[in-house]
């Protein structure tokens, strides 16, 4: 087997990091791309990001999504959000790549009918031009009819910082440094314009401290965006040193002590429910795995998974 691995650029990684470590960043996101109403309350549930896509050489290649997860609650739905610093010209066959694979792996098949659920698709643009659309589309021509999707786009440059605490859009603060890309050569010369970013992050920190204080927040939330933004602007700004110790002399980016003792206190509860709940998942996966690689039927795994691990015939095809 030979297998080719898409590397990731830092920004993918930071999106990638908001999204599974501040999950309840997620909702507003969906929200607002789609207009949907969840509550803020659902239960997310991620689904792996590793997709095996086979090619016509017999090879596979392996392709990471940025995540793929259902938001579980009175209303439910799948998605699938990709990060993208500007838009490309591979960029829809990806998308059409990873929302059939990830279709499939749910896929049910029943008689002669199999059946797969696309997911909600959206790419985050942390950089757009006039020519950037605003939704992307996907067509496809079968013997049985055309049938196309959208995939919606979001823009970070287009929120103000302003609307994106009225809108609870906290995963896009640590790109919004993007929205000064342009005028990074000036912030480094003149040293007013400097301040003027410097006086911007200030009440970043100081709005995110507030919704902290209002426990709208935890503070491994805060100090994740926090960090996050530090992430983004040393790879943004790498040729502006001023730029960098600028907006660093304001926001921090160590976590302090006492910071690091009440994060560890908030996340041992949650830390232990999630390590038990994740370790038994992996275990399930571990097993199907080597079923698998052993050449065992598919509905011989299906029973030995549902019995090893108590499982509903439902709850044990998901794996595979």
């Amino acid at each position: 087997m030979n297998n080719v691995k898409i590397t990731n650029t830092p920004y993918d990684d930071v999106f990638r990091t908001l999204l599974n470590d501040c999950s309840s960043l997620i909702i507003p996101v969906i929200n607002e791309v789609f207009g949907t109403h969840y509550s803020g309350q659902e239960k997310i549930i991620f689904s792996p990001n590793e997709h095996f896509l086979n090619r016509q050489d017999g090879k596979e290649e392996e392709r990471i999504t940025d995540t793929s997860f259902r938001i579980e609650g009175k209303e439910t739905g799948k998605y699938h959000l990709e990060c993208q610093s500007s838009a490309d010209n591979s960029m829809l066959v990806r998308f059409f790549e990873y929302d059939t694979q990830i279709a499939l792996d749910e896929g049910t098949v029943k008689g002669n009918i199999l059946t797969v659920t696309m997911p909600h698709s959206a790419v985050l643009f942390l950089r757009h031009h006039a020519s950037t659309p605003d939704t992307l589309k996907i067509r496809m021509i079968t013997p049985g009819g055309t049938m196309e999707y959208d995939i919606r786009v979001m823009k970070s440059q287009q929120y103000t910082l302003e609307e994106i605490f009225e809108k609870k859009l906290l995963l896009l603060i640590p790109f919004h440094i993007f929205s000064h890309e342009t005028r990074f050569e000036e912030y480094e010369k003149d040293r007013e314009k400097l301040k003027n970013l410097q006086e911007e992050y200030e009440q970043i920190r100081n709005r995110l401290e507030d919704l902290l204080n209002q426990g709208e927040i935890s503070e491994y939330t805060r100090c994740t965006l926090i960090d996050m933004s530090g992430k983004v602007l040393e790879h943004i700004a790498v040729k502006y040193s001023s730029v960098r110790k600028g907006v660093k002399e304001v926001m921090g980016g160590k976590v302090l002590e006492y910071e690091a003792k009440k994060i560890k206190r908030e996340g041992i509860q949650e830390g232990i429910e999630k390590g038990i709940e994740k370790g038994i998942q992996e275990g399930i996966r571990g097993t199907v795995s080597i079923l698998k690689n052993l050449g065992v039927p598919t509905q011989t795994i299906l029973v030995k998974i549902q019995e090893q691990y108590h499982l509903s015939p439902e709850a044990s095809r998901k794996y595979l």
